[in-house]
């Protein structure tokens, strides 16, 4: 799916329903005793940084969230069960937190049993100016989808003759990026099973509560003396005490108010250029390793940096079980080019290789978890704590092939934050590229170059390969 924003995904006017969690189902959920389950390291780093953020007077919303259209004009009875029964397959999507006690404030996991959530469906009226509907969809998202309230998602349908367009948003604490992926092909499979009286039969999804619960269990067990920690402290120790930042200017003042966004999307380079890019990089590992190598070189010309630092995301689905689990499955982990002394891009694509291999294994302990046992001051002021460059190959999802014809994206809010996150999604079609970053002239312009940079980068090493298309 194309990362996007709502101003950007082709919203068009149509009449527009929405469904929320009913009244009958918030009800239950204050009448809920604690789930002994605890939010998972990121998830309760999330919650605090968003508290801190609003406390400091800024209110900076989170939500992700996925657009795609059904044909023709709805059946929305049908689309409301499709989507309550897809509310229902998984367990994050009901399930809350609290806050609870005096200034240090625990955070406690809450969870309805199935047959007590509902929908409830309004009708939010016509909308015939395009723009309009966009600024009332984002309205609403900010308000409902946001980290510090519960329930944290909205499901909505803008209803024409033609077509209907579907848009999801979700508090990010519940949701990565593949769990959007798998949204249209997940509803539309039940949107047509309701309208036809045939229920699929699918396997139970495994529970993201679930693996909270072990994962915690698993960073609890470590103690400042771990190696992991270590090697935290030391990678933290060499970005100046900091988490790093993307290395080029973004026009900046130490000190200044967390600046707006602006957002950044297209496409970099077409299948044959996106093929052939990762069969050159395949032997060192892929285009994650091509594009972080590729980084390096362009930001040592932007900024000068000799040494390009970072932290990779990576997914933590370890186990297949989880591979169809809504859930915030993401992990760090540090890696460091010296620039310097890797002139080229072979060279450089064999150091990026190397360190991804040694720092992988951290990306299964959560960051919030070393940060803590390194009892440094990692008071969030941002909701962002450091910059990224994202890859993720989403051609095996399933139904990739239909989401130009749906008109499938994957929603991206674009408010206020210091830092640069980027995203690089490998689609049938090529290679997507979409980046928010703070909205000065000196940030457009060098993540203008950036971009620019990282095309002929590809494309230039795209053309030492054999074409090749899968």
């Amino acid at each position: 799916m194309r990362m996007t924003d709502l101003q950007r995904c082709d919203v068009r006017p149509g009449r527009l329903v929405e469904w929320t969690l009913s009244p009958a189902t918030v009800a239950a959920a204050k009448a809920l005793p604690e789930d002994s389950r605890p939010p998972a390291y990121i998830q309760e780093a999330h919650l605090r940084t968003a508290r801190t953020v609003r406390e400091d007077g800024l209110f900076v919303p989170t939500w992700i969230g996925a657009a795609f259209d059904l044909p023709g004009r709805a059946d929305l009875d049908a689309l409301g069960e499709a989507l309550r029964g897809w509310t229902l397959r998984h367990e994050t999507l009901r399930s809350g937190f609290r806050w609870v006690g005096g200034p240090g404030d625990s955070i406690r996991r809450f969870t309805l049993d199935a047959d007590a959530v509902s929908l409830h469906r309004e009708d939010a009226g016509d909308f015939t100016d395009a723009a309009a509907l966009a600024r009332h969809l984002q309205d609403r998202f900010d308000t409902t989808a946001d980290a510090l309230r519960w329930p944290n998602l909205i499901y909505t349908a803008v209803v024409r003759d033609d077509s209907t367009s579907v848009y999801m948003a979700f508090d990010h604490s519940n949701v990565d990026a593949f769990s959007i992926y798998r949204i249209p092909a997940e509803v539309h499979e039940l949107y047509a099973a309701h309208r036809t009286g045939r229920l699929p039969d699918r396997p139970p999804v495994s529970s993201y509560v679930d693996f909270c619960e072990a994962e915690r269990a698993d960073a609890d067990r470590i103690d400042a003396d771990h190696e992991i920690v270590a090697r935290w402290r030391e990678f933290i120790r060499r970005c100046d005490g900091r988490l790093p930042s993307f290395p080029v200017d973004l026009g900046l003042a130490d000190g200044g108010a967390l600046p707006t966004q602006r957002l950044m999307r297209e496409m970099l380079v077409d299948a044959d250029a996106a093929a052939a890019f990762e069969a050159y990089c395949r032997p060192c590992g892929g285009s994650l390793v091509g594009l972080l190598a590729a980084t390096a070189l362009i930001v040592q010309e932007i900024g000068g940096t000799p040494v390009y630092r970072t932290v990779v995301p990576f997914h933590t689905r370890a186990r297949s079980v989880y591979s169809d689990s809504v859930g915030w499955y993401v992990g760090g982990a540090p890696i460091e080019v010296p620039v310097a002394r890797t002139p080229d891009f072979p060279a450089t694509l064999t150091t990026v290789r190397n360190a991804l291999h040694a720092a992988r294994p951290l990306a299964r302990m959560p960051l919030a978890r070393v940060l803590g046992l390194l009892g440094a001051d990692f008071r969030p002021t941002s909701p962002d704590m450091y910059s990224i460059v994202s890859y993720a190959d989403a051609r095996d999802i399933p139904d990739s092939t239909s989401w130009t014809e749906r008109n499938a994206y994957g929603l991206i809010r674009v408010s206020h934050g210091d830092q640069v996150c980027a995203w690089v999604t490998r689609l049938h079609e090529g290679l997507w590229f979409a980046a928010r970053h703070p909205d000065t002239d000196v940030a457009h312009k060098n993540l203008r170059l950036y971009a620019d940079r990282l095309r002929d980068v590809i494309l230039s090493v795209a053309d030492r390969a054999p074409r090749t298309r899968r």
